[in-house]
């Protein structure tokens, strides 16, 4: 299968200052070069490791928005995104004709502006109107309603779904996948990461690494926790609440 995104590297001509945000995240102190080789990729790691800044620069640097949307939509209503963007080769080998960045915290206002288009336009977009979804809902009528053979980029879409919702997620992802879609998604599900065939890249640590699925904490504490879950109740209730930080 080709892939629309195969390799994603720092730029050697662009000087960067590895003192100051992002490269002070230490996955990405030392970033030079990755490679896409799998439809589905999942970025994994602690809050703070730098998935989803990883996942920002790529889409900004492939030319959609910083707030997500489709590659023709273009809307800013909070200047938030790093400049690592600026540093980013991204080879796209076709180019995709279809696309979606998708940014939990302003899925909202990428719908307002959809509408906004079918009022000044007079002709309704393929999201208008889906305030009236739930927010759940209507990432997953999004998704179900984008072309196949796009390449898609998601953070954390699992924030959105419920364990139920997110098995229907993943069906709808491999129908894509089948018509030669590609996914690098932001995930700490450990439902989603088990997607049949994914590559899996931690950024615990001072470099990406890939791992087995069994490795990611995401199962193993998930597992833990529900062969256990009697003994982490008792952990809380007895928990001394002045040495919680």
């Amino acid at each position: 299968m080709k892939l629309f995104l195969s390799t994603i590297q720092m730029d050697p001509e662009v000087t960067v200052d590895r003192g100051s945000f992002p490269f002070t995240i230490p996955a990405l102190r030392d970033f030079s070069r990755l490679e896409l080789n799998t439809p589905v990729t999942f970025l994994v790691g602690e809050n703070g490791s730098g998935k989803s800044t990883l996942l920002e620069g790529i889409a900004v640097a492939r030319g959609f928005s910083a707030e997500g949307g489709t590659l023709n939509h273009r809307f800013e209503t909070v200047n938030s995104h790093s400049t690592l963007h600026e540093a980013l080769l991204c080879n796209l080998r076709p180019a995709p004709s279809h696309g979606f960045f998708l940014r939990a915290e302003s899925l909202y206002n990428f719908f307002s502006h959809d509408d906004a288009l079918t009022r000044e336009t007079g002709r309704a977009g393929r999201f208008t109107g889906f305030h009236r979804f739930s927010h759940g809902e209507s990432f997953l009528e999004a998704i179900k309603r984008l072309p196949t053979a796009g390449l898609y980029l998601l953070d954390e879409p699992e924030a959105a779904l419920s364990p139920r919702r997110l098995l229907q997620f993943m069906f709808v992802m491999q129908k894509h996948v089948m018509k030669g879609s590609q996914f690098l998604i932001a995930s700490h599900s450990p439902i989603l990461l088990a997607f049949p065939g994914a590559r899996i890249l931690s950024l615990d640590g001072p470099a990406l690494r890939e791992i087995r699925y069994e490795e990611t904490d995401h199962y193993t504490v998930t597992k833990s926790f529900l062969q256990s879950h009697e003994l982490f109740r008792e952990e809380i209730r007895s928990a001394d609440v002045n040495s919680i930080s």
